[in-house]
């Protein structure tokens, strides 16, 4: 596996995947509309074909983490993934970094918690709310637990 700049050649494969993953080329986290197009972003190729993707937008003192999908599971993707964020938002020179998930993504929370992100606030409603910008967000997830509020996670780098 090896991770690299999103090109030419992968950019419609993060197209499609946002569209399928994420509901359409906008993602809201905290109240803020991101758009695919003006994120920094790093994918994952094995045996040259796309197997996850990141995405991050820098703020004048912070990172977020706007998106990572590994689409194999328990293979390092993850992790090599949020690593080479991490590294990128390092040589930025910011060492704070927030990421977002939503109250029903259990295995999500224990995978980041797992990688140094501490839990450090619960927006609730949230969810509730970014919903009437963006119909598409779904109310409960495929493990049945309702999708109101986000959790916001930190790490210092």
């Amino acid at each position: 596996m090896h991770i690299e700049r999103v090109t030419k050649k992968t950019e419609e494969w993060v197209v499609q995947l946002w569209d399928r993953e994420w509901g359409g080329s906008t993602m809201i986290s905290r109240g803020t509309a991101y758009r695919l197009d003006q994120l920094k972003a790093r994918i994952a190729i094995i045996d040259g074909n796309p197997v996850g993707l990141v995405t991050w937008h820098m703020k004048e003192s912070e990172a977020e983490i706007i998106s990572l999908n590994a689409l194999i599971e328990r293979q390092g993707i993850g992790t090599a993934l949020l690593q080479a964020a991490e590294e990128n938002i390092l040589a930025a020179r910011k060492q704070k970094v927030v990421l977002v998930t939503s109250n029903d993504n259990l295995l999500a929370l224990a995978f980041y918690q797992k990688c140094g992100y501490r839990l450090t606030e619960v927006l609730v409603g949230s969810i509730d709310a970014a919903r009437e910008k963006k119909p598409g967000i779904p109310a409960i997830a495929d493990n049945g637990i309702g999708i109101h509020d986000e959790l916001v996670l930190v790490k210092h780098l």
